[in-house]
Parts: structure tokens; C-alpha cells; sequence
């Protein structure tokens, strides 16, 4: 499990270098935790925080949180999990935003930069579904950018097919071999 922590201050602009977060390939159980700080002497209520720009590889178990009151001076910590489909794209930054509101009307945004980590190694996966008729699909997964040959061979070793015969990138790939 991966937890990266931010800070979201309510009633101070801070501007700091961005930093991008590596979040492990196909990854479950891993959470981003807000801290929310009222740096003023009023309390405000009716905060409300969202997870917005969210790409469809990446699965929030709930993308709001919402506090009561927040008083002068107090912090409060906002968590929200996550995992990572094994469909994301690897090694290029993605930014996540985070609305903050609350009853006056106010509202903040945090941006966080996150890039998803290549897989740790090469993997050729079952096909599915198997037996197949008439097609089935072939995954894999790369840990680095490689040259792909996916061929498919008949019980004398003959080549009946040639699926992938390419330069790929890192990541998860789906190949179809349609029996007919």
C-alpha cells in the first residue's frame, strides 16, 4: 500500500514545486490522504472535498468527503482509496484534482501529479476463455519497451498465425485470436 499525503491549507495560498507521485502497476489498497487546515481564527462548515479529472483505469472507493465544521486554527484528515486498473498507461504523469468548498461559497484546488510504475516483470497470462470457440484473448504485460512477437503455432509446430510483430511500450496488452 502506497499513502501519499498532501496538504490543503483554507485560507492560505501556498505555490511549491510539483512533485509526481509513482503509483505500483495494477495496485489495490492504495489511498491518497488530504489534510485540511484552517489556518484563520473563524471556523467554517460544510466542507466538502472531491476527486475530479479521475481517468476510468483508476477506481476510487468514493471520489467526496464531507466535514461538519472545521474551527479556527484545526486540521482535519480527508483519505480516500484506491486501485490502479492494469489497463493504465505506465510511465506518463497524469494530474488528479481535488475541489475543496465550503459554505461561504470559498472553494481551493489541489493538483497532484501521478505516473504509474511499468510492471515488475515480463507476463504471459492464460488465454480466455479457454477452450475457446470461436476466439479467444491472449494478455500479457510488459516491464519495459520491447520488441512483441506474439505467434500462435498448430500441435506440429507449425505457424498458423502471427498476432503482434511489434515495437510496444511498457504496460498491459490484449491480443485476439480469432479461430476461423
Amino acid at each position: 500500500m502506497r499513502i501519499l499525503a498532501l496538504l490543503i491549507l483554507l485560507f492560505e495560498v501556498t505555490v511549491g514545486q510539483s512533485k509526481t507521485y509513482e503509483i505500483p502497476f495494477a495496485s489495490t489498497g492504495n489511498a491518497i490522504e488530504l489534510t485540511v487546515a484552517n489556518s484563520s481564527n473563524i471556523p467554517t462548515s460544510n466542507i466538502l472535498i472531491t476527486a475530479v479529472d479521475l481517468p476510468a483505469w483508476l477506481r476510487f472507493s468514493q471520489t467526496e468527503q464531507r466535514f461538519d465544521q472545521l474551527g479556527g486554527g484545526e486540521e482535519v484528515q480527508a483519505s480516500f482509496l484506491f486501485s490502479v486498473d492494469k489497463s493504465a498507461p505506465v510511465n506518463s504523469p497524469h494530474a488528479i484534482r481535488f475541489l475543496t468548498s465550503n459554505s461561504n461559497g470559498e472553494s481551493w484546488t489541489k493538483k497532484i501529479e501521478i505516473s504509474i510504475a511499468a510492471p515488475e516483470k515480463f507476463e504471459l497470462f492464460q488465454n480466455y476463455p479457454n477452450p475457446f470457440n470461436p476466439s479467444t484473448t491472449i494478455s500479457y504485460q510488459l516491464s519495459a519497451d520491447s520488441k512483441v512477437s506474439v505467434r500462435i503455432y498448430d500441435l506440429l509446430g507449425r505457424e498458423v498465425a502471427t498476432l503482434v510483430e511489434a515495437e510496444q511500450s511498457a504496460g498491459f496488452y490484449e491480443a485476439k485470436l480469432d479461430g476461423r
